[in-house]
């Protein structure tokens, strides 16, 4: 499609925002490929991040494996302010049109573009940043900027949100959060097998299910029917929306790999094929942290209790009944235990497993993974 529209209108050079995922950059290689075929140069001119990936470096001159000095290298690399628009000039393409897909109707997709996420953007910095330490990790509240998508596909730039940032503290915690995404990258980019494979070699020998019964139990996952409603009201929030709130993709994370103990690779080929938000550096490390696998990731022997992540991050059960009907009759915190009041919790699924039981299974096969190692 890039090299007949580089010939319909002339071009000599055509400029691109530059990719640092494995894929992005074997299809920019191919695109230029056929370009040079047309002796037509193909420019890369910025890309979706404030730092370029490989950029931030040790003073020896290796890459970063833990946040924190990441980040403070990171904020003092700096970044270039955002520039002002100038008026473009739209070219006439005279082949045929460009090809439309239908949207799924089964997804509710928000707005998108440039000013619909600048307007998102323009509420969460007047209203809501200076509560973002304290409510960005309530599902119930609106307490994050929900830009994760306009980021993703370029609807925003970092540098824009980063340029109204000041130095306090709530300023700071957003300002990191924004620094994860850029983190990741840059170890996608510096270890590109990591898309697919462990960060930590000592977790590839991990012992995990496979088979009829794992298949069973990742469909119950995967169409929010566990039994544990923190974890079915995210997944049910995916398959709804495309998206879900971040600390409950943690806890959903969590509950796949050390309560089913399934591989993580199974959880982030299924966020990828639902997220609208779909990163593949942030999604496929976020699931890594998850998993204990990743660089700077959580322990693998910190296990979410499910129950206690809903009672502390959605006190109310707003959150879960928003997304669970079914559990409309419980009152407040006790949505995130409807077998407390079977009565009440209508056709609710009963607990595909005992978080408790496979908590201990899950140490004793972290106990299992380091004695044979």
């Amino acid at each position: 499609m890039v090299p007949a529209v580089a010939k319909d209108v002339g071009a000599s050079t055509v400029f691109i925002s530059a990719d640092f995922a494995p894929y992005g950059q074997q299809r920019d290689a191919a695109v230029e490929r056929a370009l040079m075929d047309n002796q037509v140069a193909l420019e890369s001119v910025g890309s979706p991040y404030a730092v370029n990936p490989g950029v931030v470096r040790k003073s020896d001159g290796t890459p970063y494996q833990v946040f924190t000095p990441f980040y403070r290298a990171w904020c003092d690399s700096g970044w270039l302010a955002p520039v002002a628009n100038s008026t473009p000039s739209w070219l006439s393409l005279v082949s045929d049109p460009w090809p439309t897909a239908e949207l799924p109707t089964s997804v509710r997709l928000p707005s998108i573009g440039e000013e619909a996420s600048l307007d998102l953007w323009r509420t969460f910095h007047t209203d809501l940043i200076d509560e973002y330490p304290d409510h960005r990790d309530r599902p119930d509240l609106a307490g994050t900027s929900s830009l994760s998508m306009a980021l993703r596909w370029g609807h925003v730039h970092p540098r824009t949100l980063l340029a109204e940032l000041n130095d306090s503290r709530a300023h700071d915690v957003y300002r990191r959060e924004l620094c994860w995404r850029e983190f990741y990258a840059d170890v996608l980019f510096h270890v590109p097998q990591s898309a697919q494979h462990s960060l930590k070699p000592t977790m590839q020998g991990m012992r995990t299910d496979s088979g009829t019964s794992a298949d069973a139990r990742f469909a119950a996952w995967a169409e929010g029917r566990t039994g544990y409603p923190f974890v079915d009201a995210g997944m049910r929030q995916l398959l709804a929306e495309g998206w879900i709130h971040n600390r409950v993709r943690m806890v959903v994370a969590s509950f796949l790999v050390k309560d089913l103990h399934l591989d993580w690779q199974r959880g982030a080929a299924h966020f990828m094929q639902w997220l609208r938000d779909g990163d593949i550096a942030s999604n496929q490390h976020g699931w890594q942290w998850a998993a204990g696998t990743g660089t700077d990731a959580a322990p693998y022997f910190r296990v979410f209790n499910p129950v206690m992540q809903g009672i502390k991050f959605d006190p109310e059960g707003d959150y879960v009944r928003k997304y669970i009907p079914e559990l409309a009759q419980l009152a407040g915190a006790s949505a995130h235990e409807p077998w407390q009041a079977p009565l009440l919790a209508g056709d609710y699924p009963e607990r595909i497993v005992d978080h408790s039981l496979e908590r201990h299974e899950a140490l004793a096969r972290l106990a299992e993974l380091k004695a044979d190692q």
